[in-house]
């Protein structure tokens, strides 16, 4: 199995794409060029998306121009997921009956890549997404190639004064991770932060970017993991 599992596409006034396109040439650089994308919107979203990729000699095909989408899944080099709304993309995913056919042929050896809800859809379920309930999906099961759940976009709480700015008094995410651990006790949460990325070869995963990963259990102080990194599925260093 060979993952790719991305926080953001994009940093603060950088380019579409920008800090990650080089980390995914890395990932594909021994793999065909053919990669069926599968956009939580359309046409102007794989546009943009192709326009970026043609750029490092890769050609992207969206899964919703195919006449068949498990066919098109069946014959995919690599497949990969963008940003969205997880809820959205979910839904989609559930209607087209591709959790079985992307799973199967992931675990065969089709690389899988993905950037905010698509790192989301690569964990057991949707529900350590950000974003808000558009849609009811059928389930909120996803592709489960991962043991633990991903937080995509992860915050760390501000200091308390900013420049004399009222400081937000909602929850941070941190508290809302731990909500979620209070009644899943059992899940590990990792906290993937902008600009980074876990690259999954089988079993063996490992940090990509410069900053930390936060890794969040019920009942336990959460720890940090070092970029550069490799670890195992039970986010347990190696």
């Amino acid at each position: 199995m060979k993952l790719l599992l991305i926080s953001n596409s994009t940093n603060y006034k950088e380019q579409y794409l920008g800090w990650c396109m080089p980390l995914i040439a890395e990932f594909l650089k021994n793999e065909k060029k053919n990669i069926l994308f599968y956009p939580e919107s359309y046409d102007a979203y794989t546009e943009r998306v192709q326009k970026v990729f043609k750029d490092f000699g890769f050609k992207v095909t969206s899964i919703h121009k195919a006449k068949c989408p498990v066919e098109a899944v069946n014959k995919a080099d690599v497949i990969m997921v963008g940003g969205g709304n997880t809820f959205h993309l979910v839904s989609e995913i559930h209607k087209y009956k591709l959790i079985e056919p992307v799973r199967r042929k992931v675990l065969e050896g089709t690389p899988f890549l993905g950037w905010s809800a698509g790192s989301n859809v690569a964990c057991p379920t949707l529900r350590t997404t950000n974003d808000m309930p558009v849609v009811m999906p059928e389930s909120f099961d996803c592709f489960d190639f991962v043991p633990f759940q991903i937080n995509p976009h992860y915050i760390d709480p501000y200091p308390e004064k900013i420049n004399d700015a009222i400081r937000h008094g909602g929850e941070t995410r941190q508290v809302r991770v731990e909500e979620f651990l209070a009644v899943n006790q059992e899940i590990t949460v990792a906290g993937l932060r902008e600009a980074t990325a876990l690259w999954v070869e089988n079993d063996r995963i490992t940090l990509k970017g410069e900053r930390p990963m936060r890794v969040l259990k019920f009942g336990k102080k959460p720890c940090e993991i070092k970029p550069g990194s490799t670890f195992d599925f039970a986010l347990n260093l190696r």
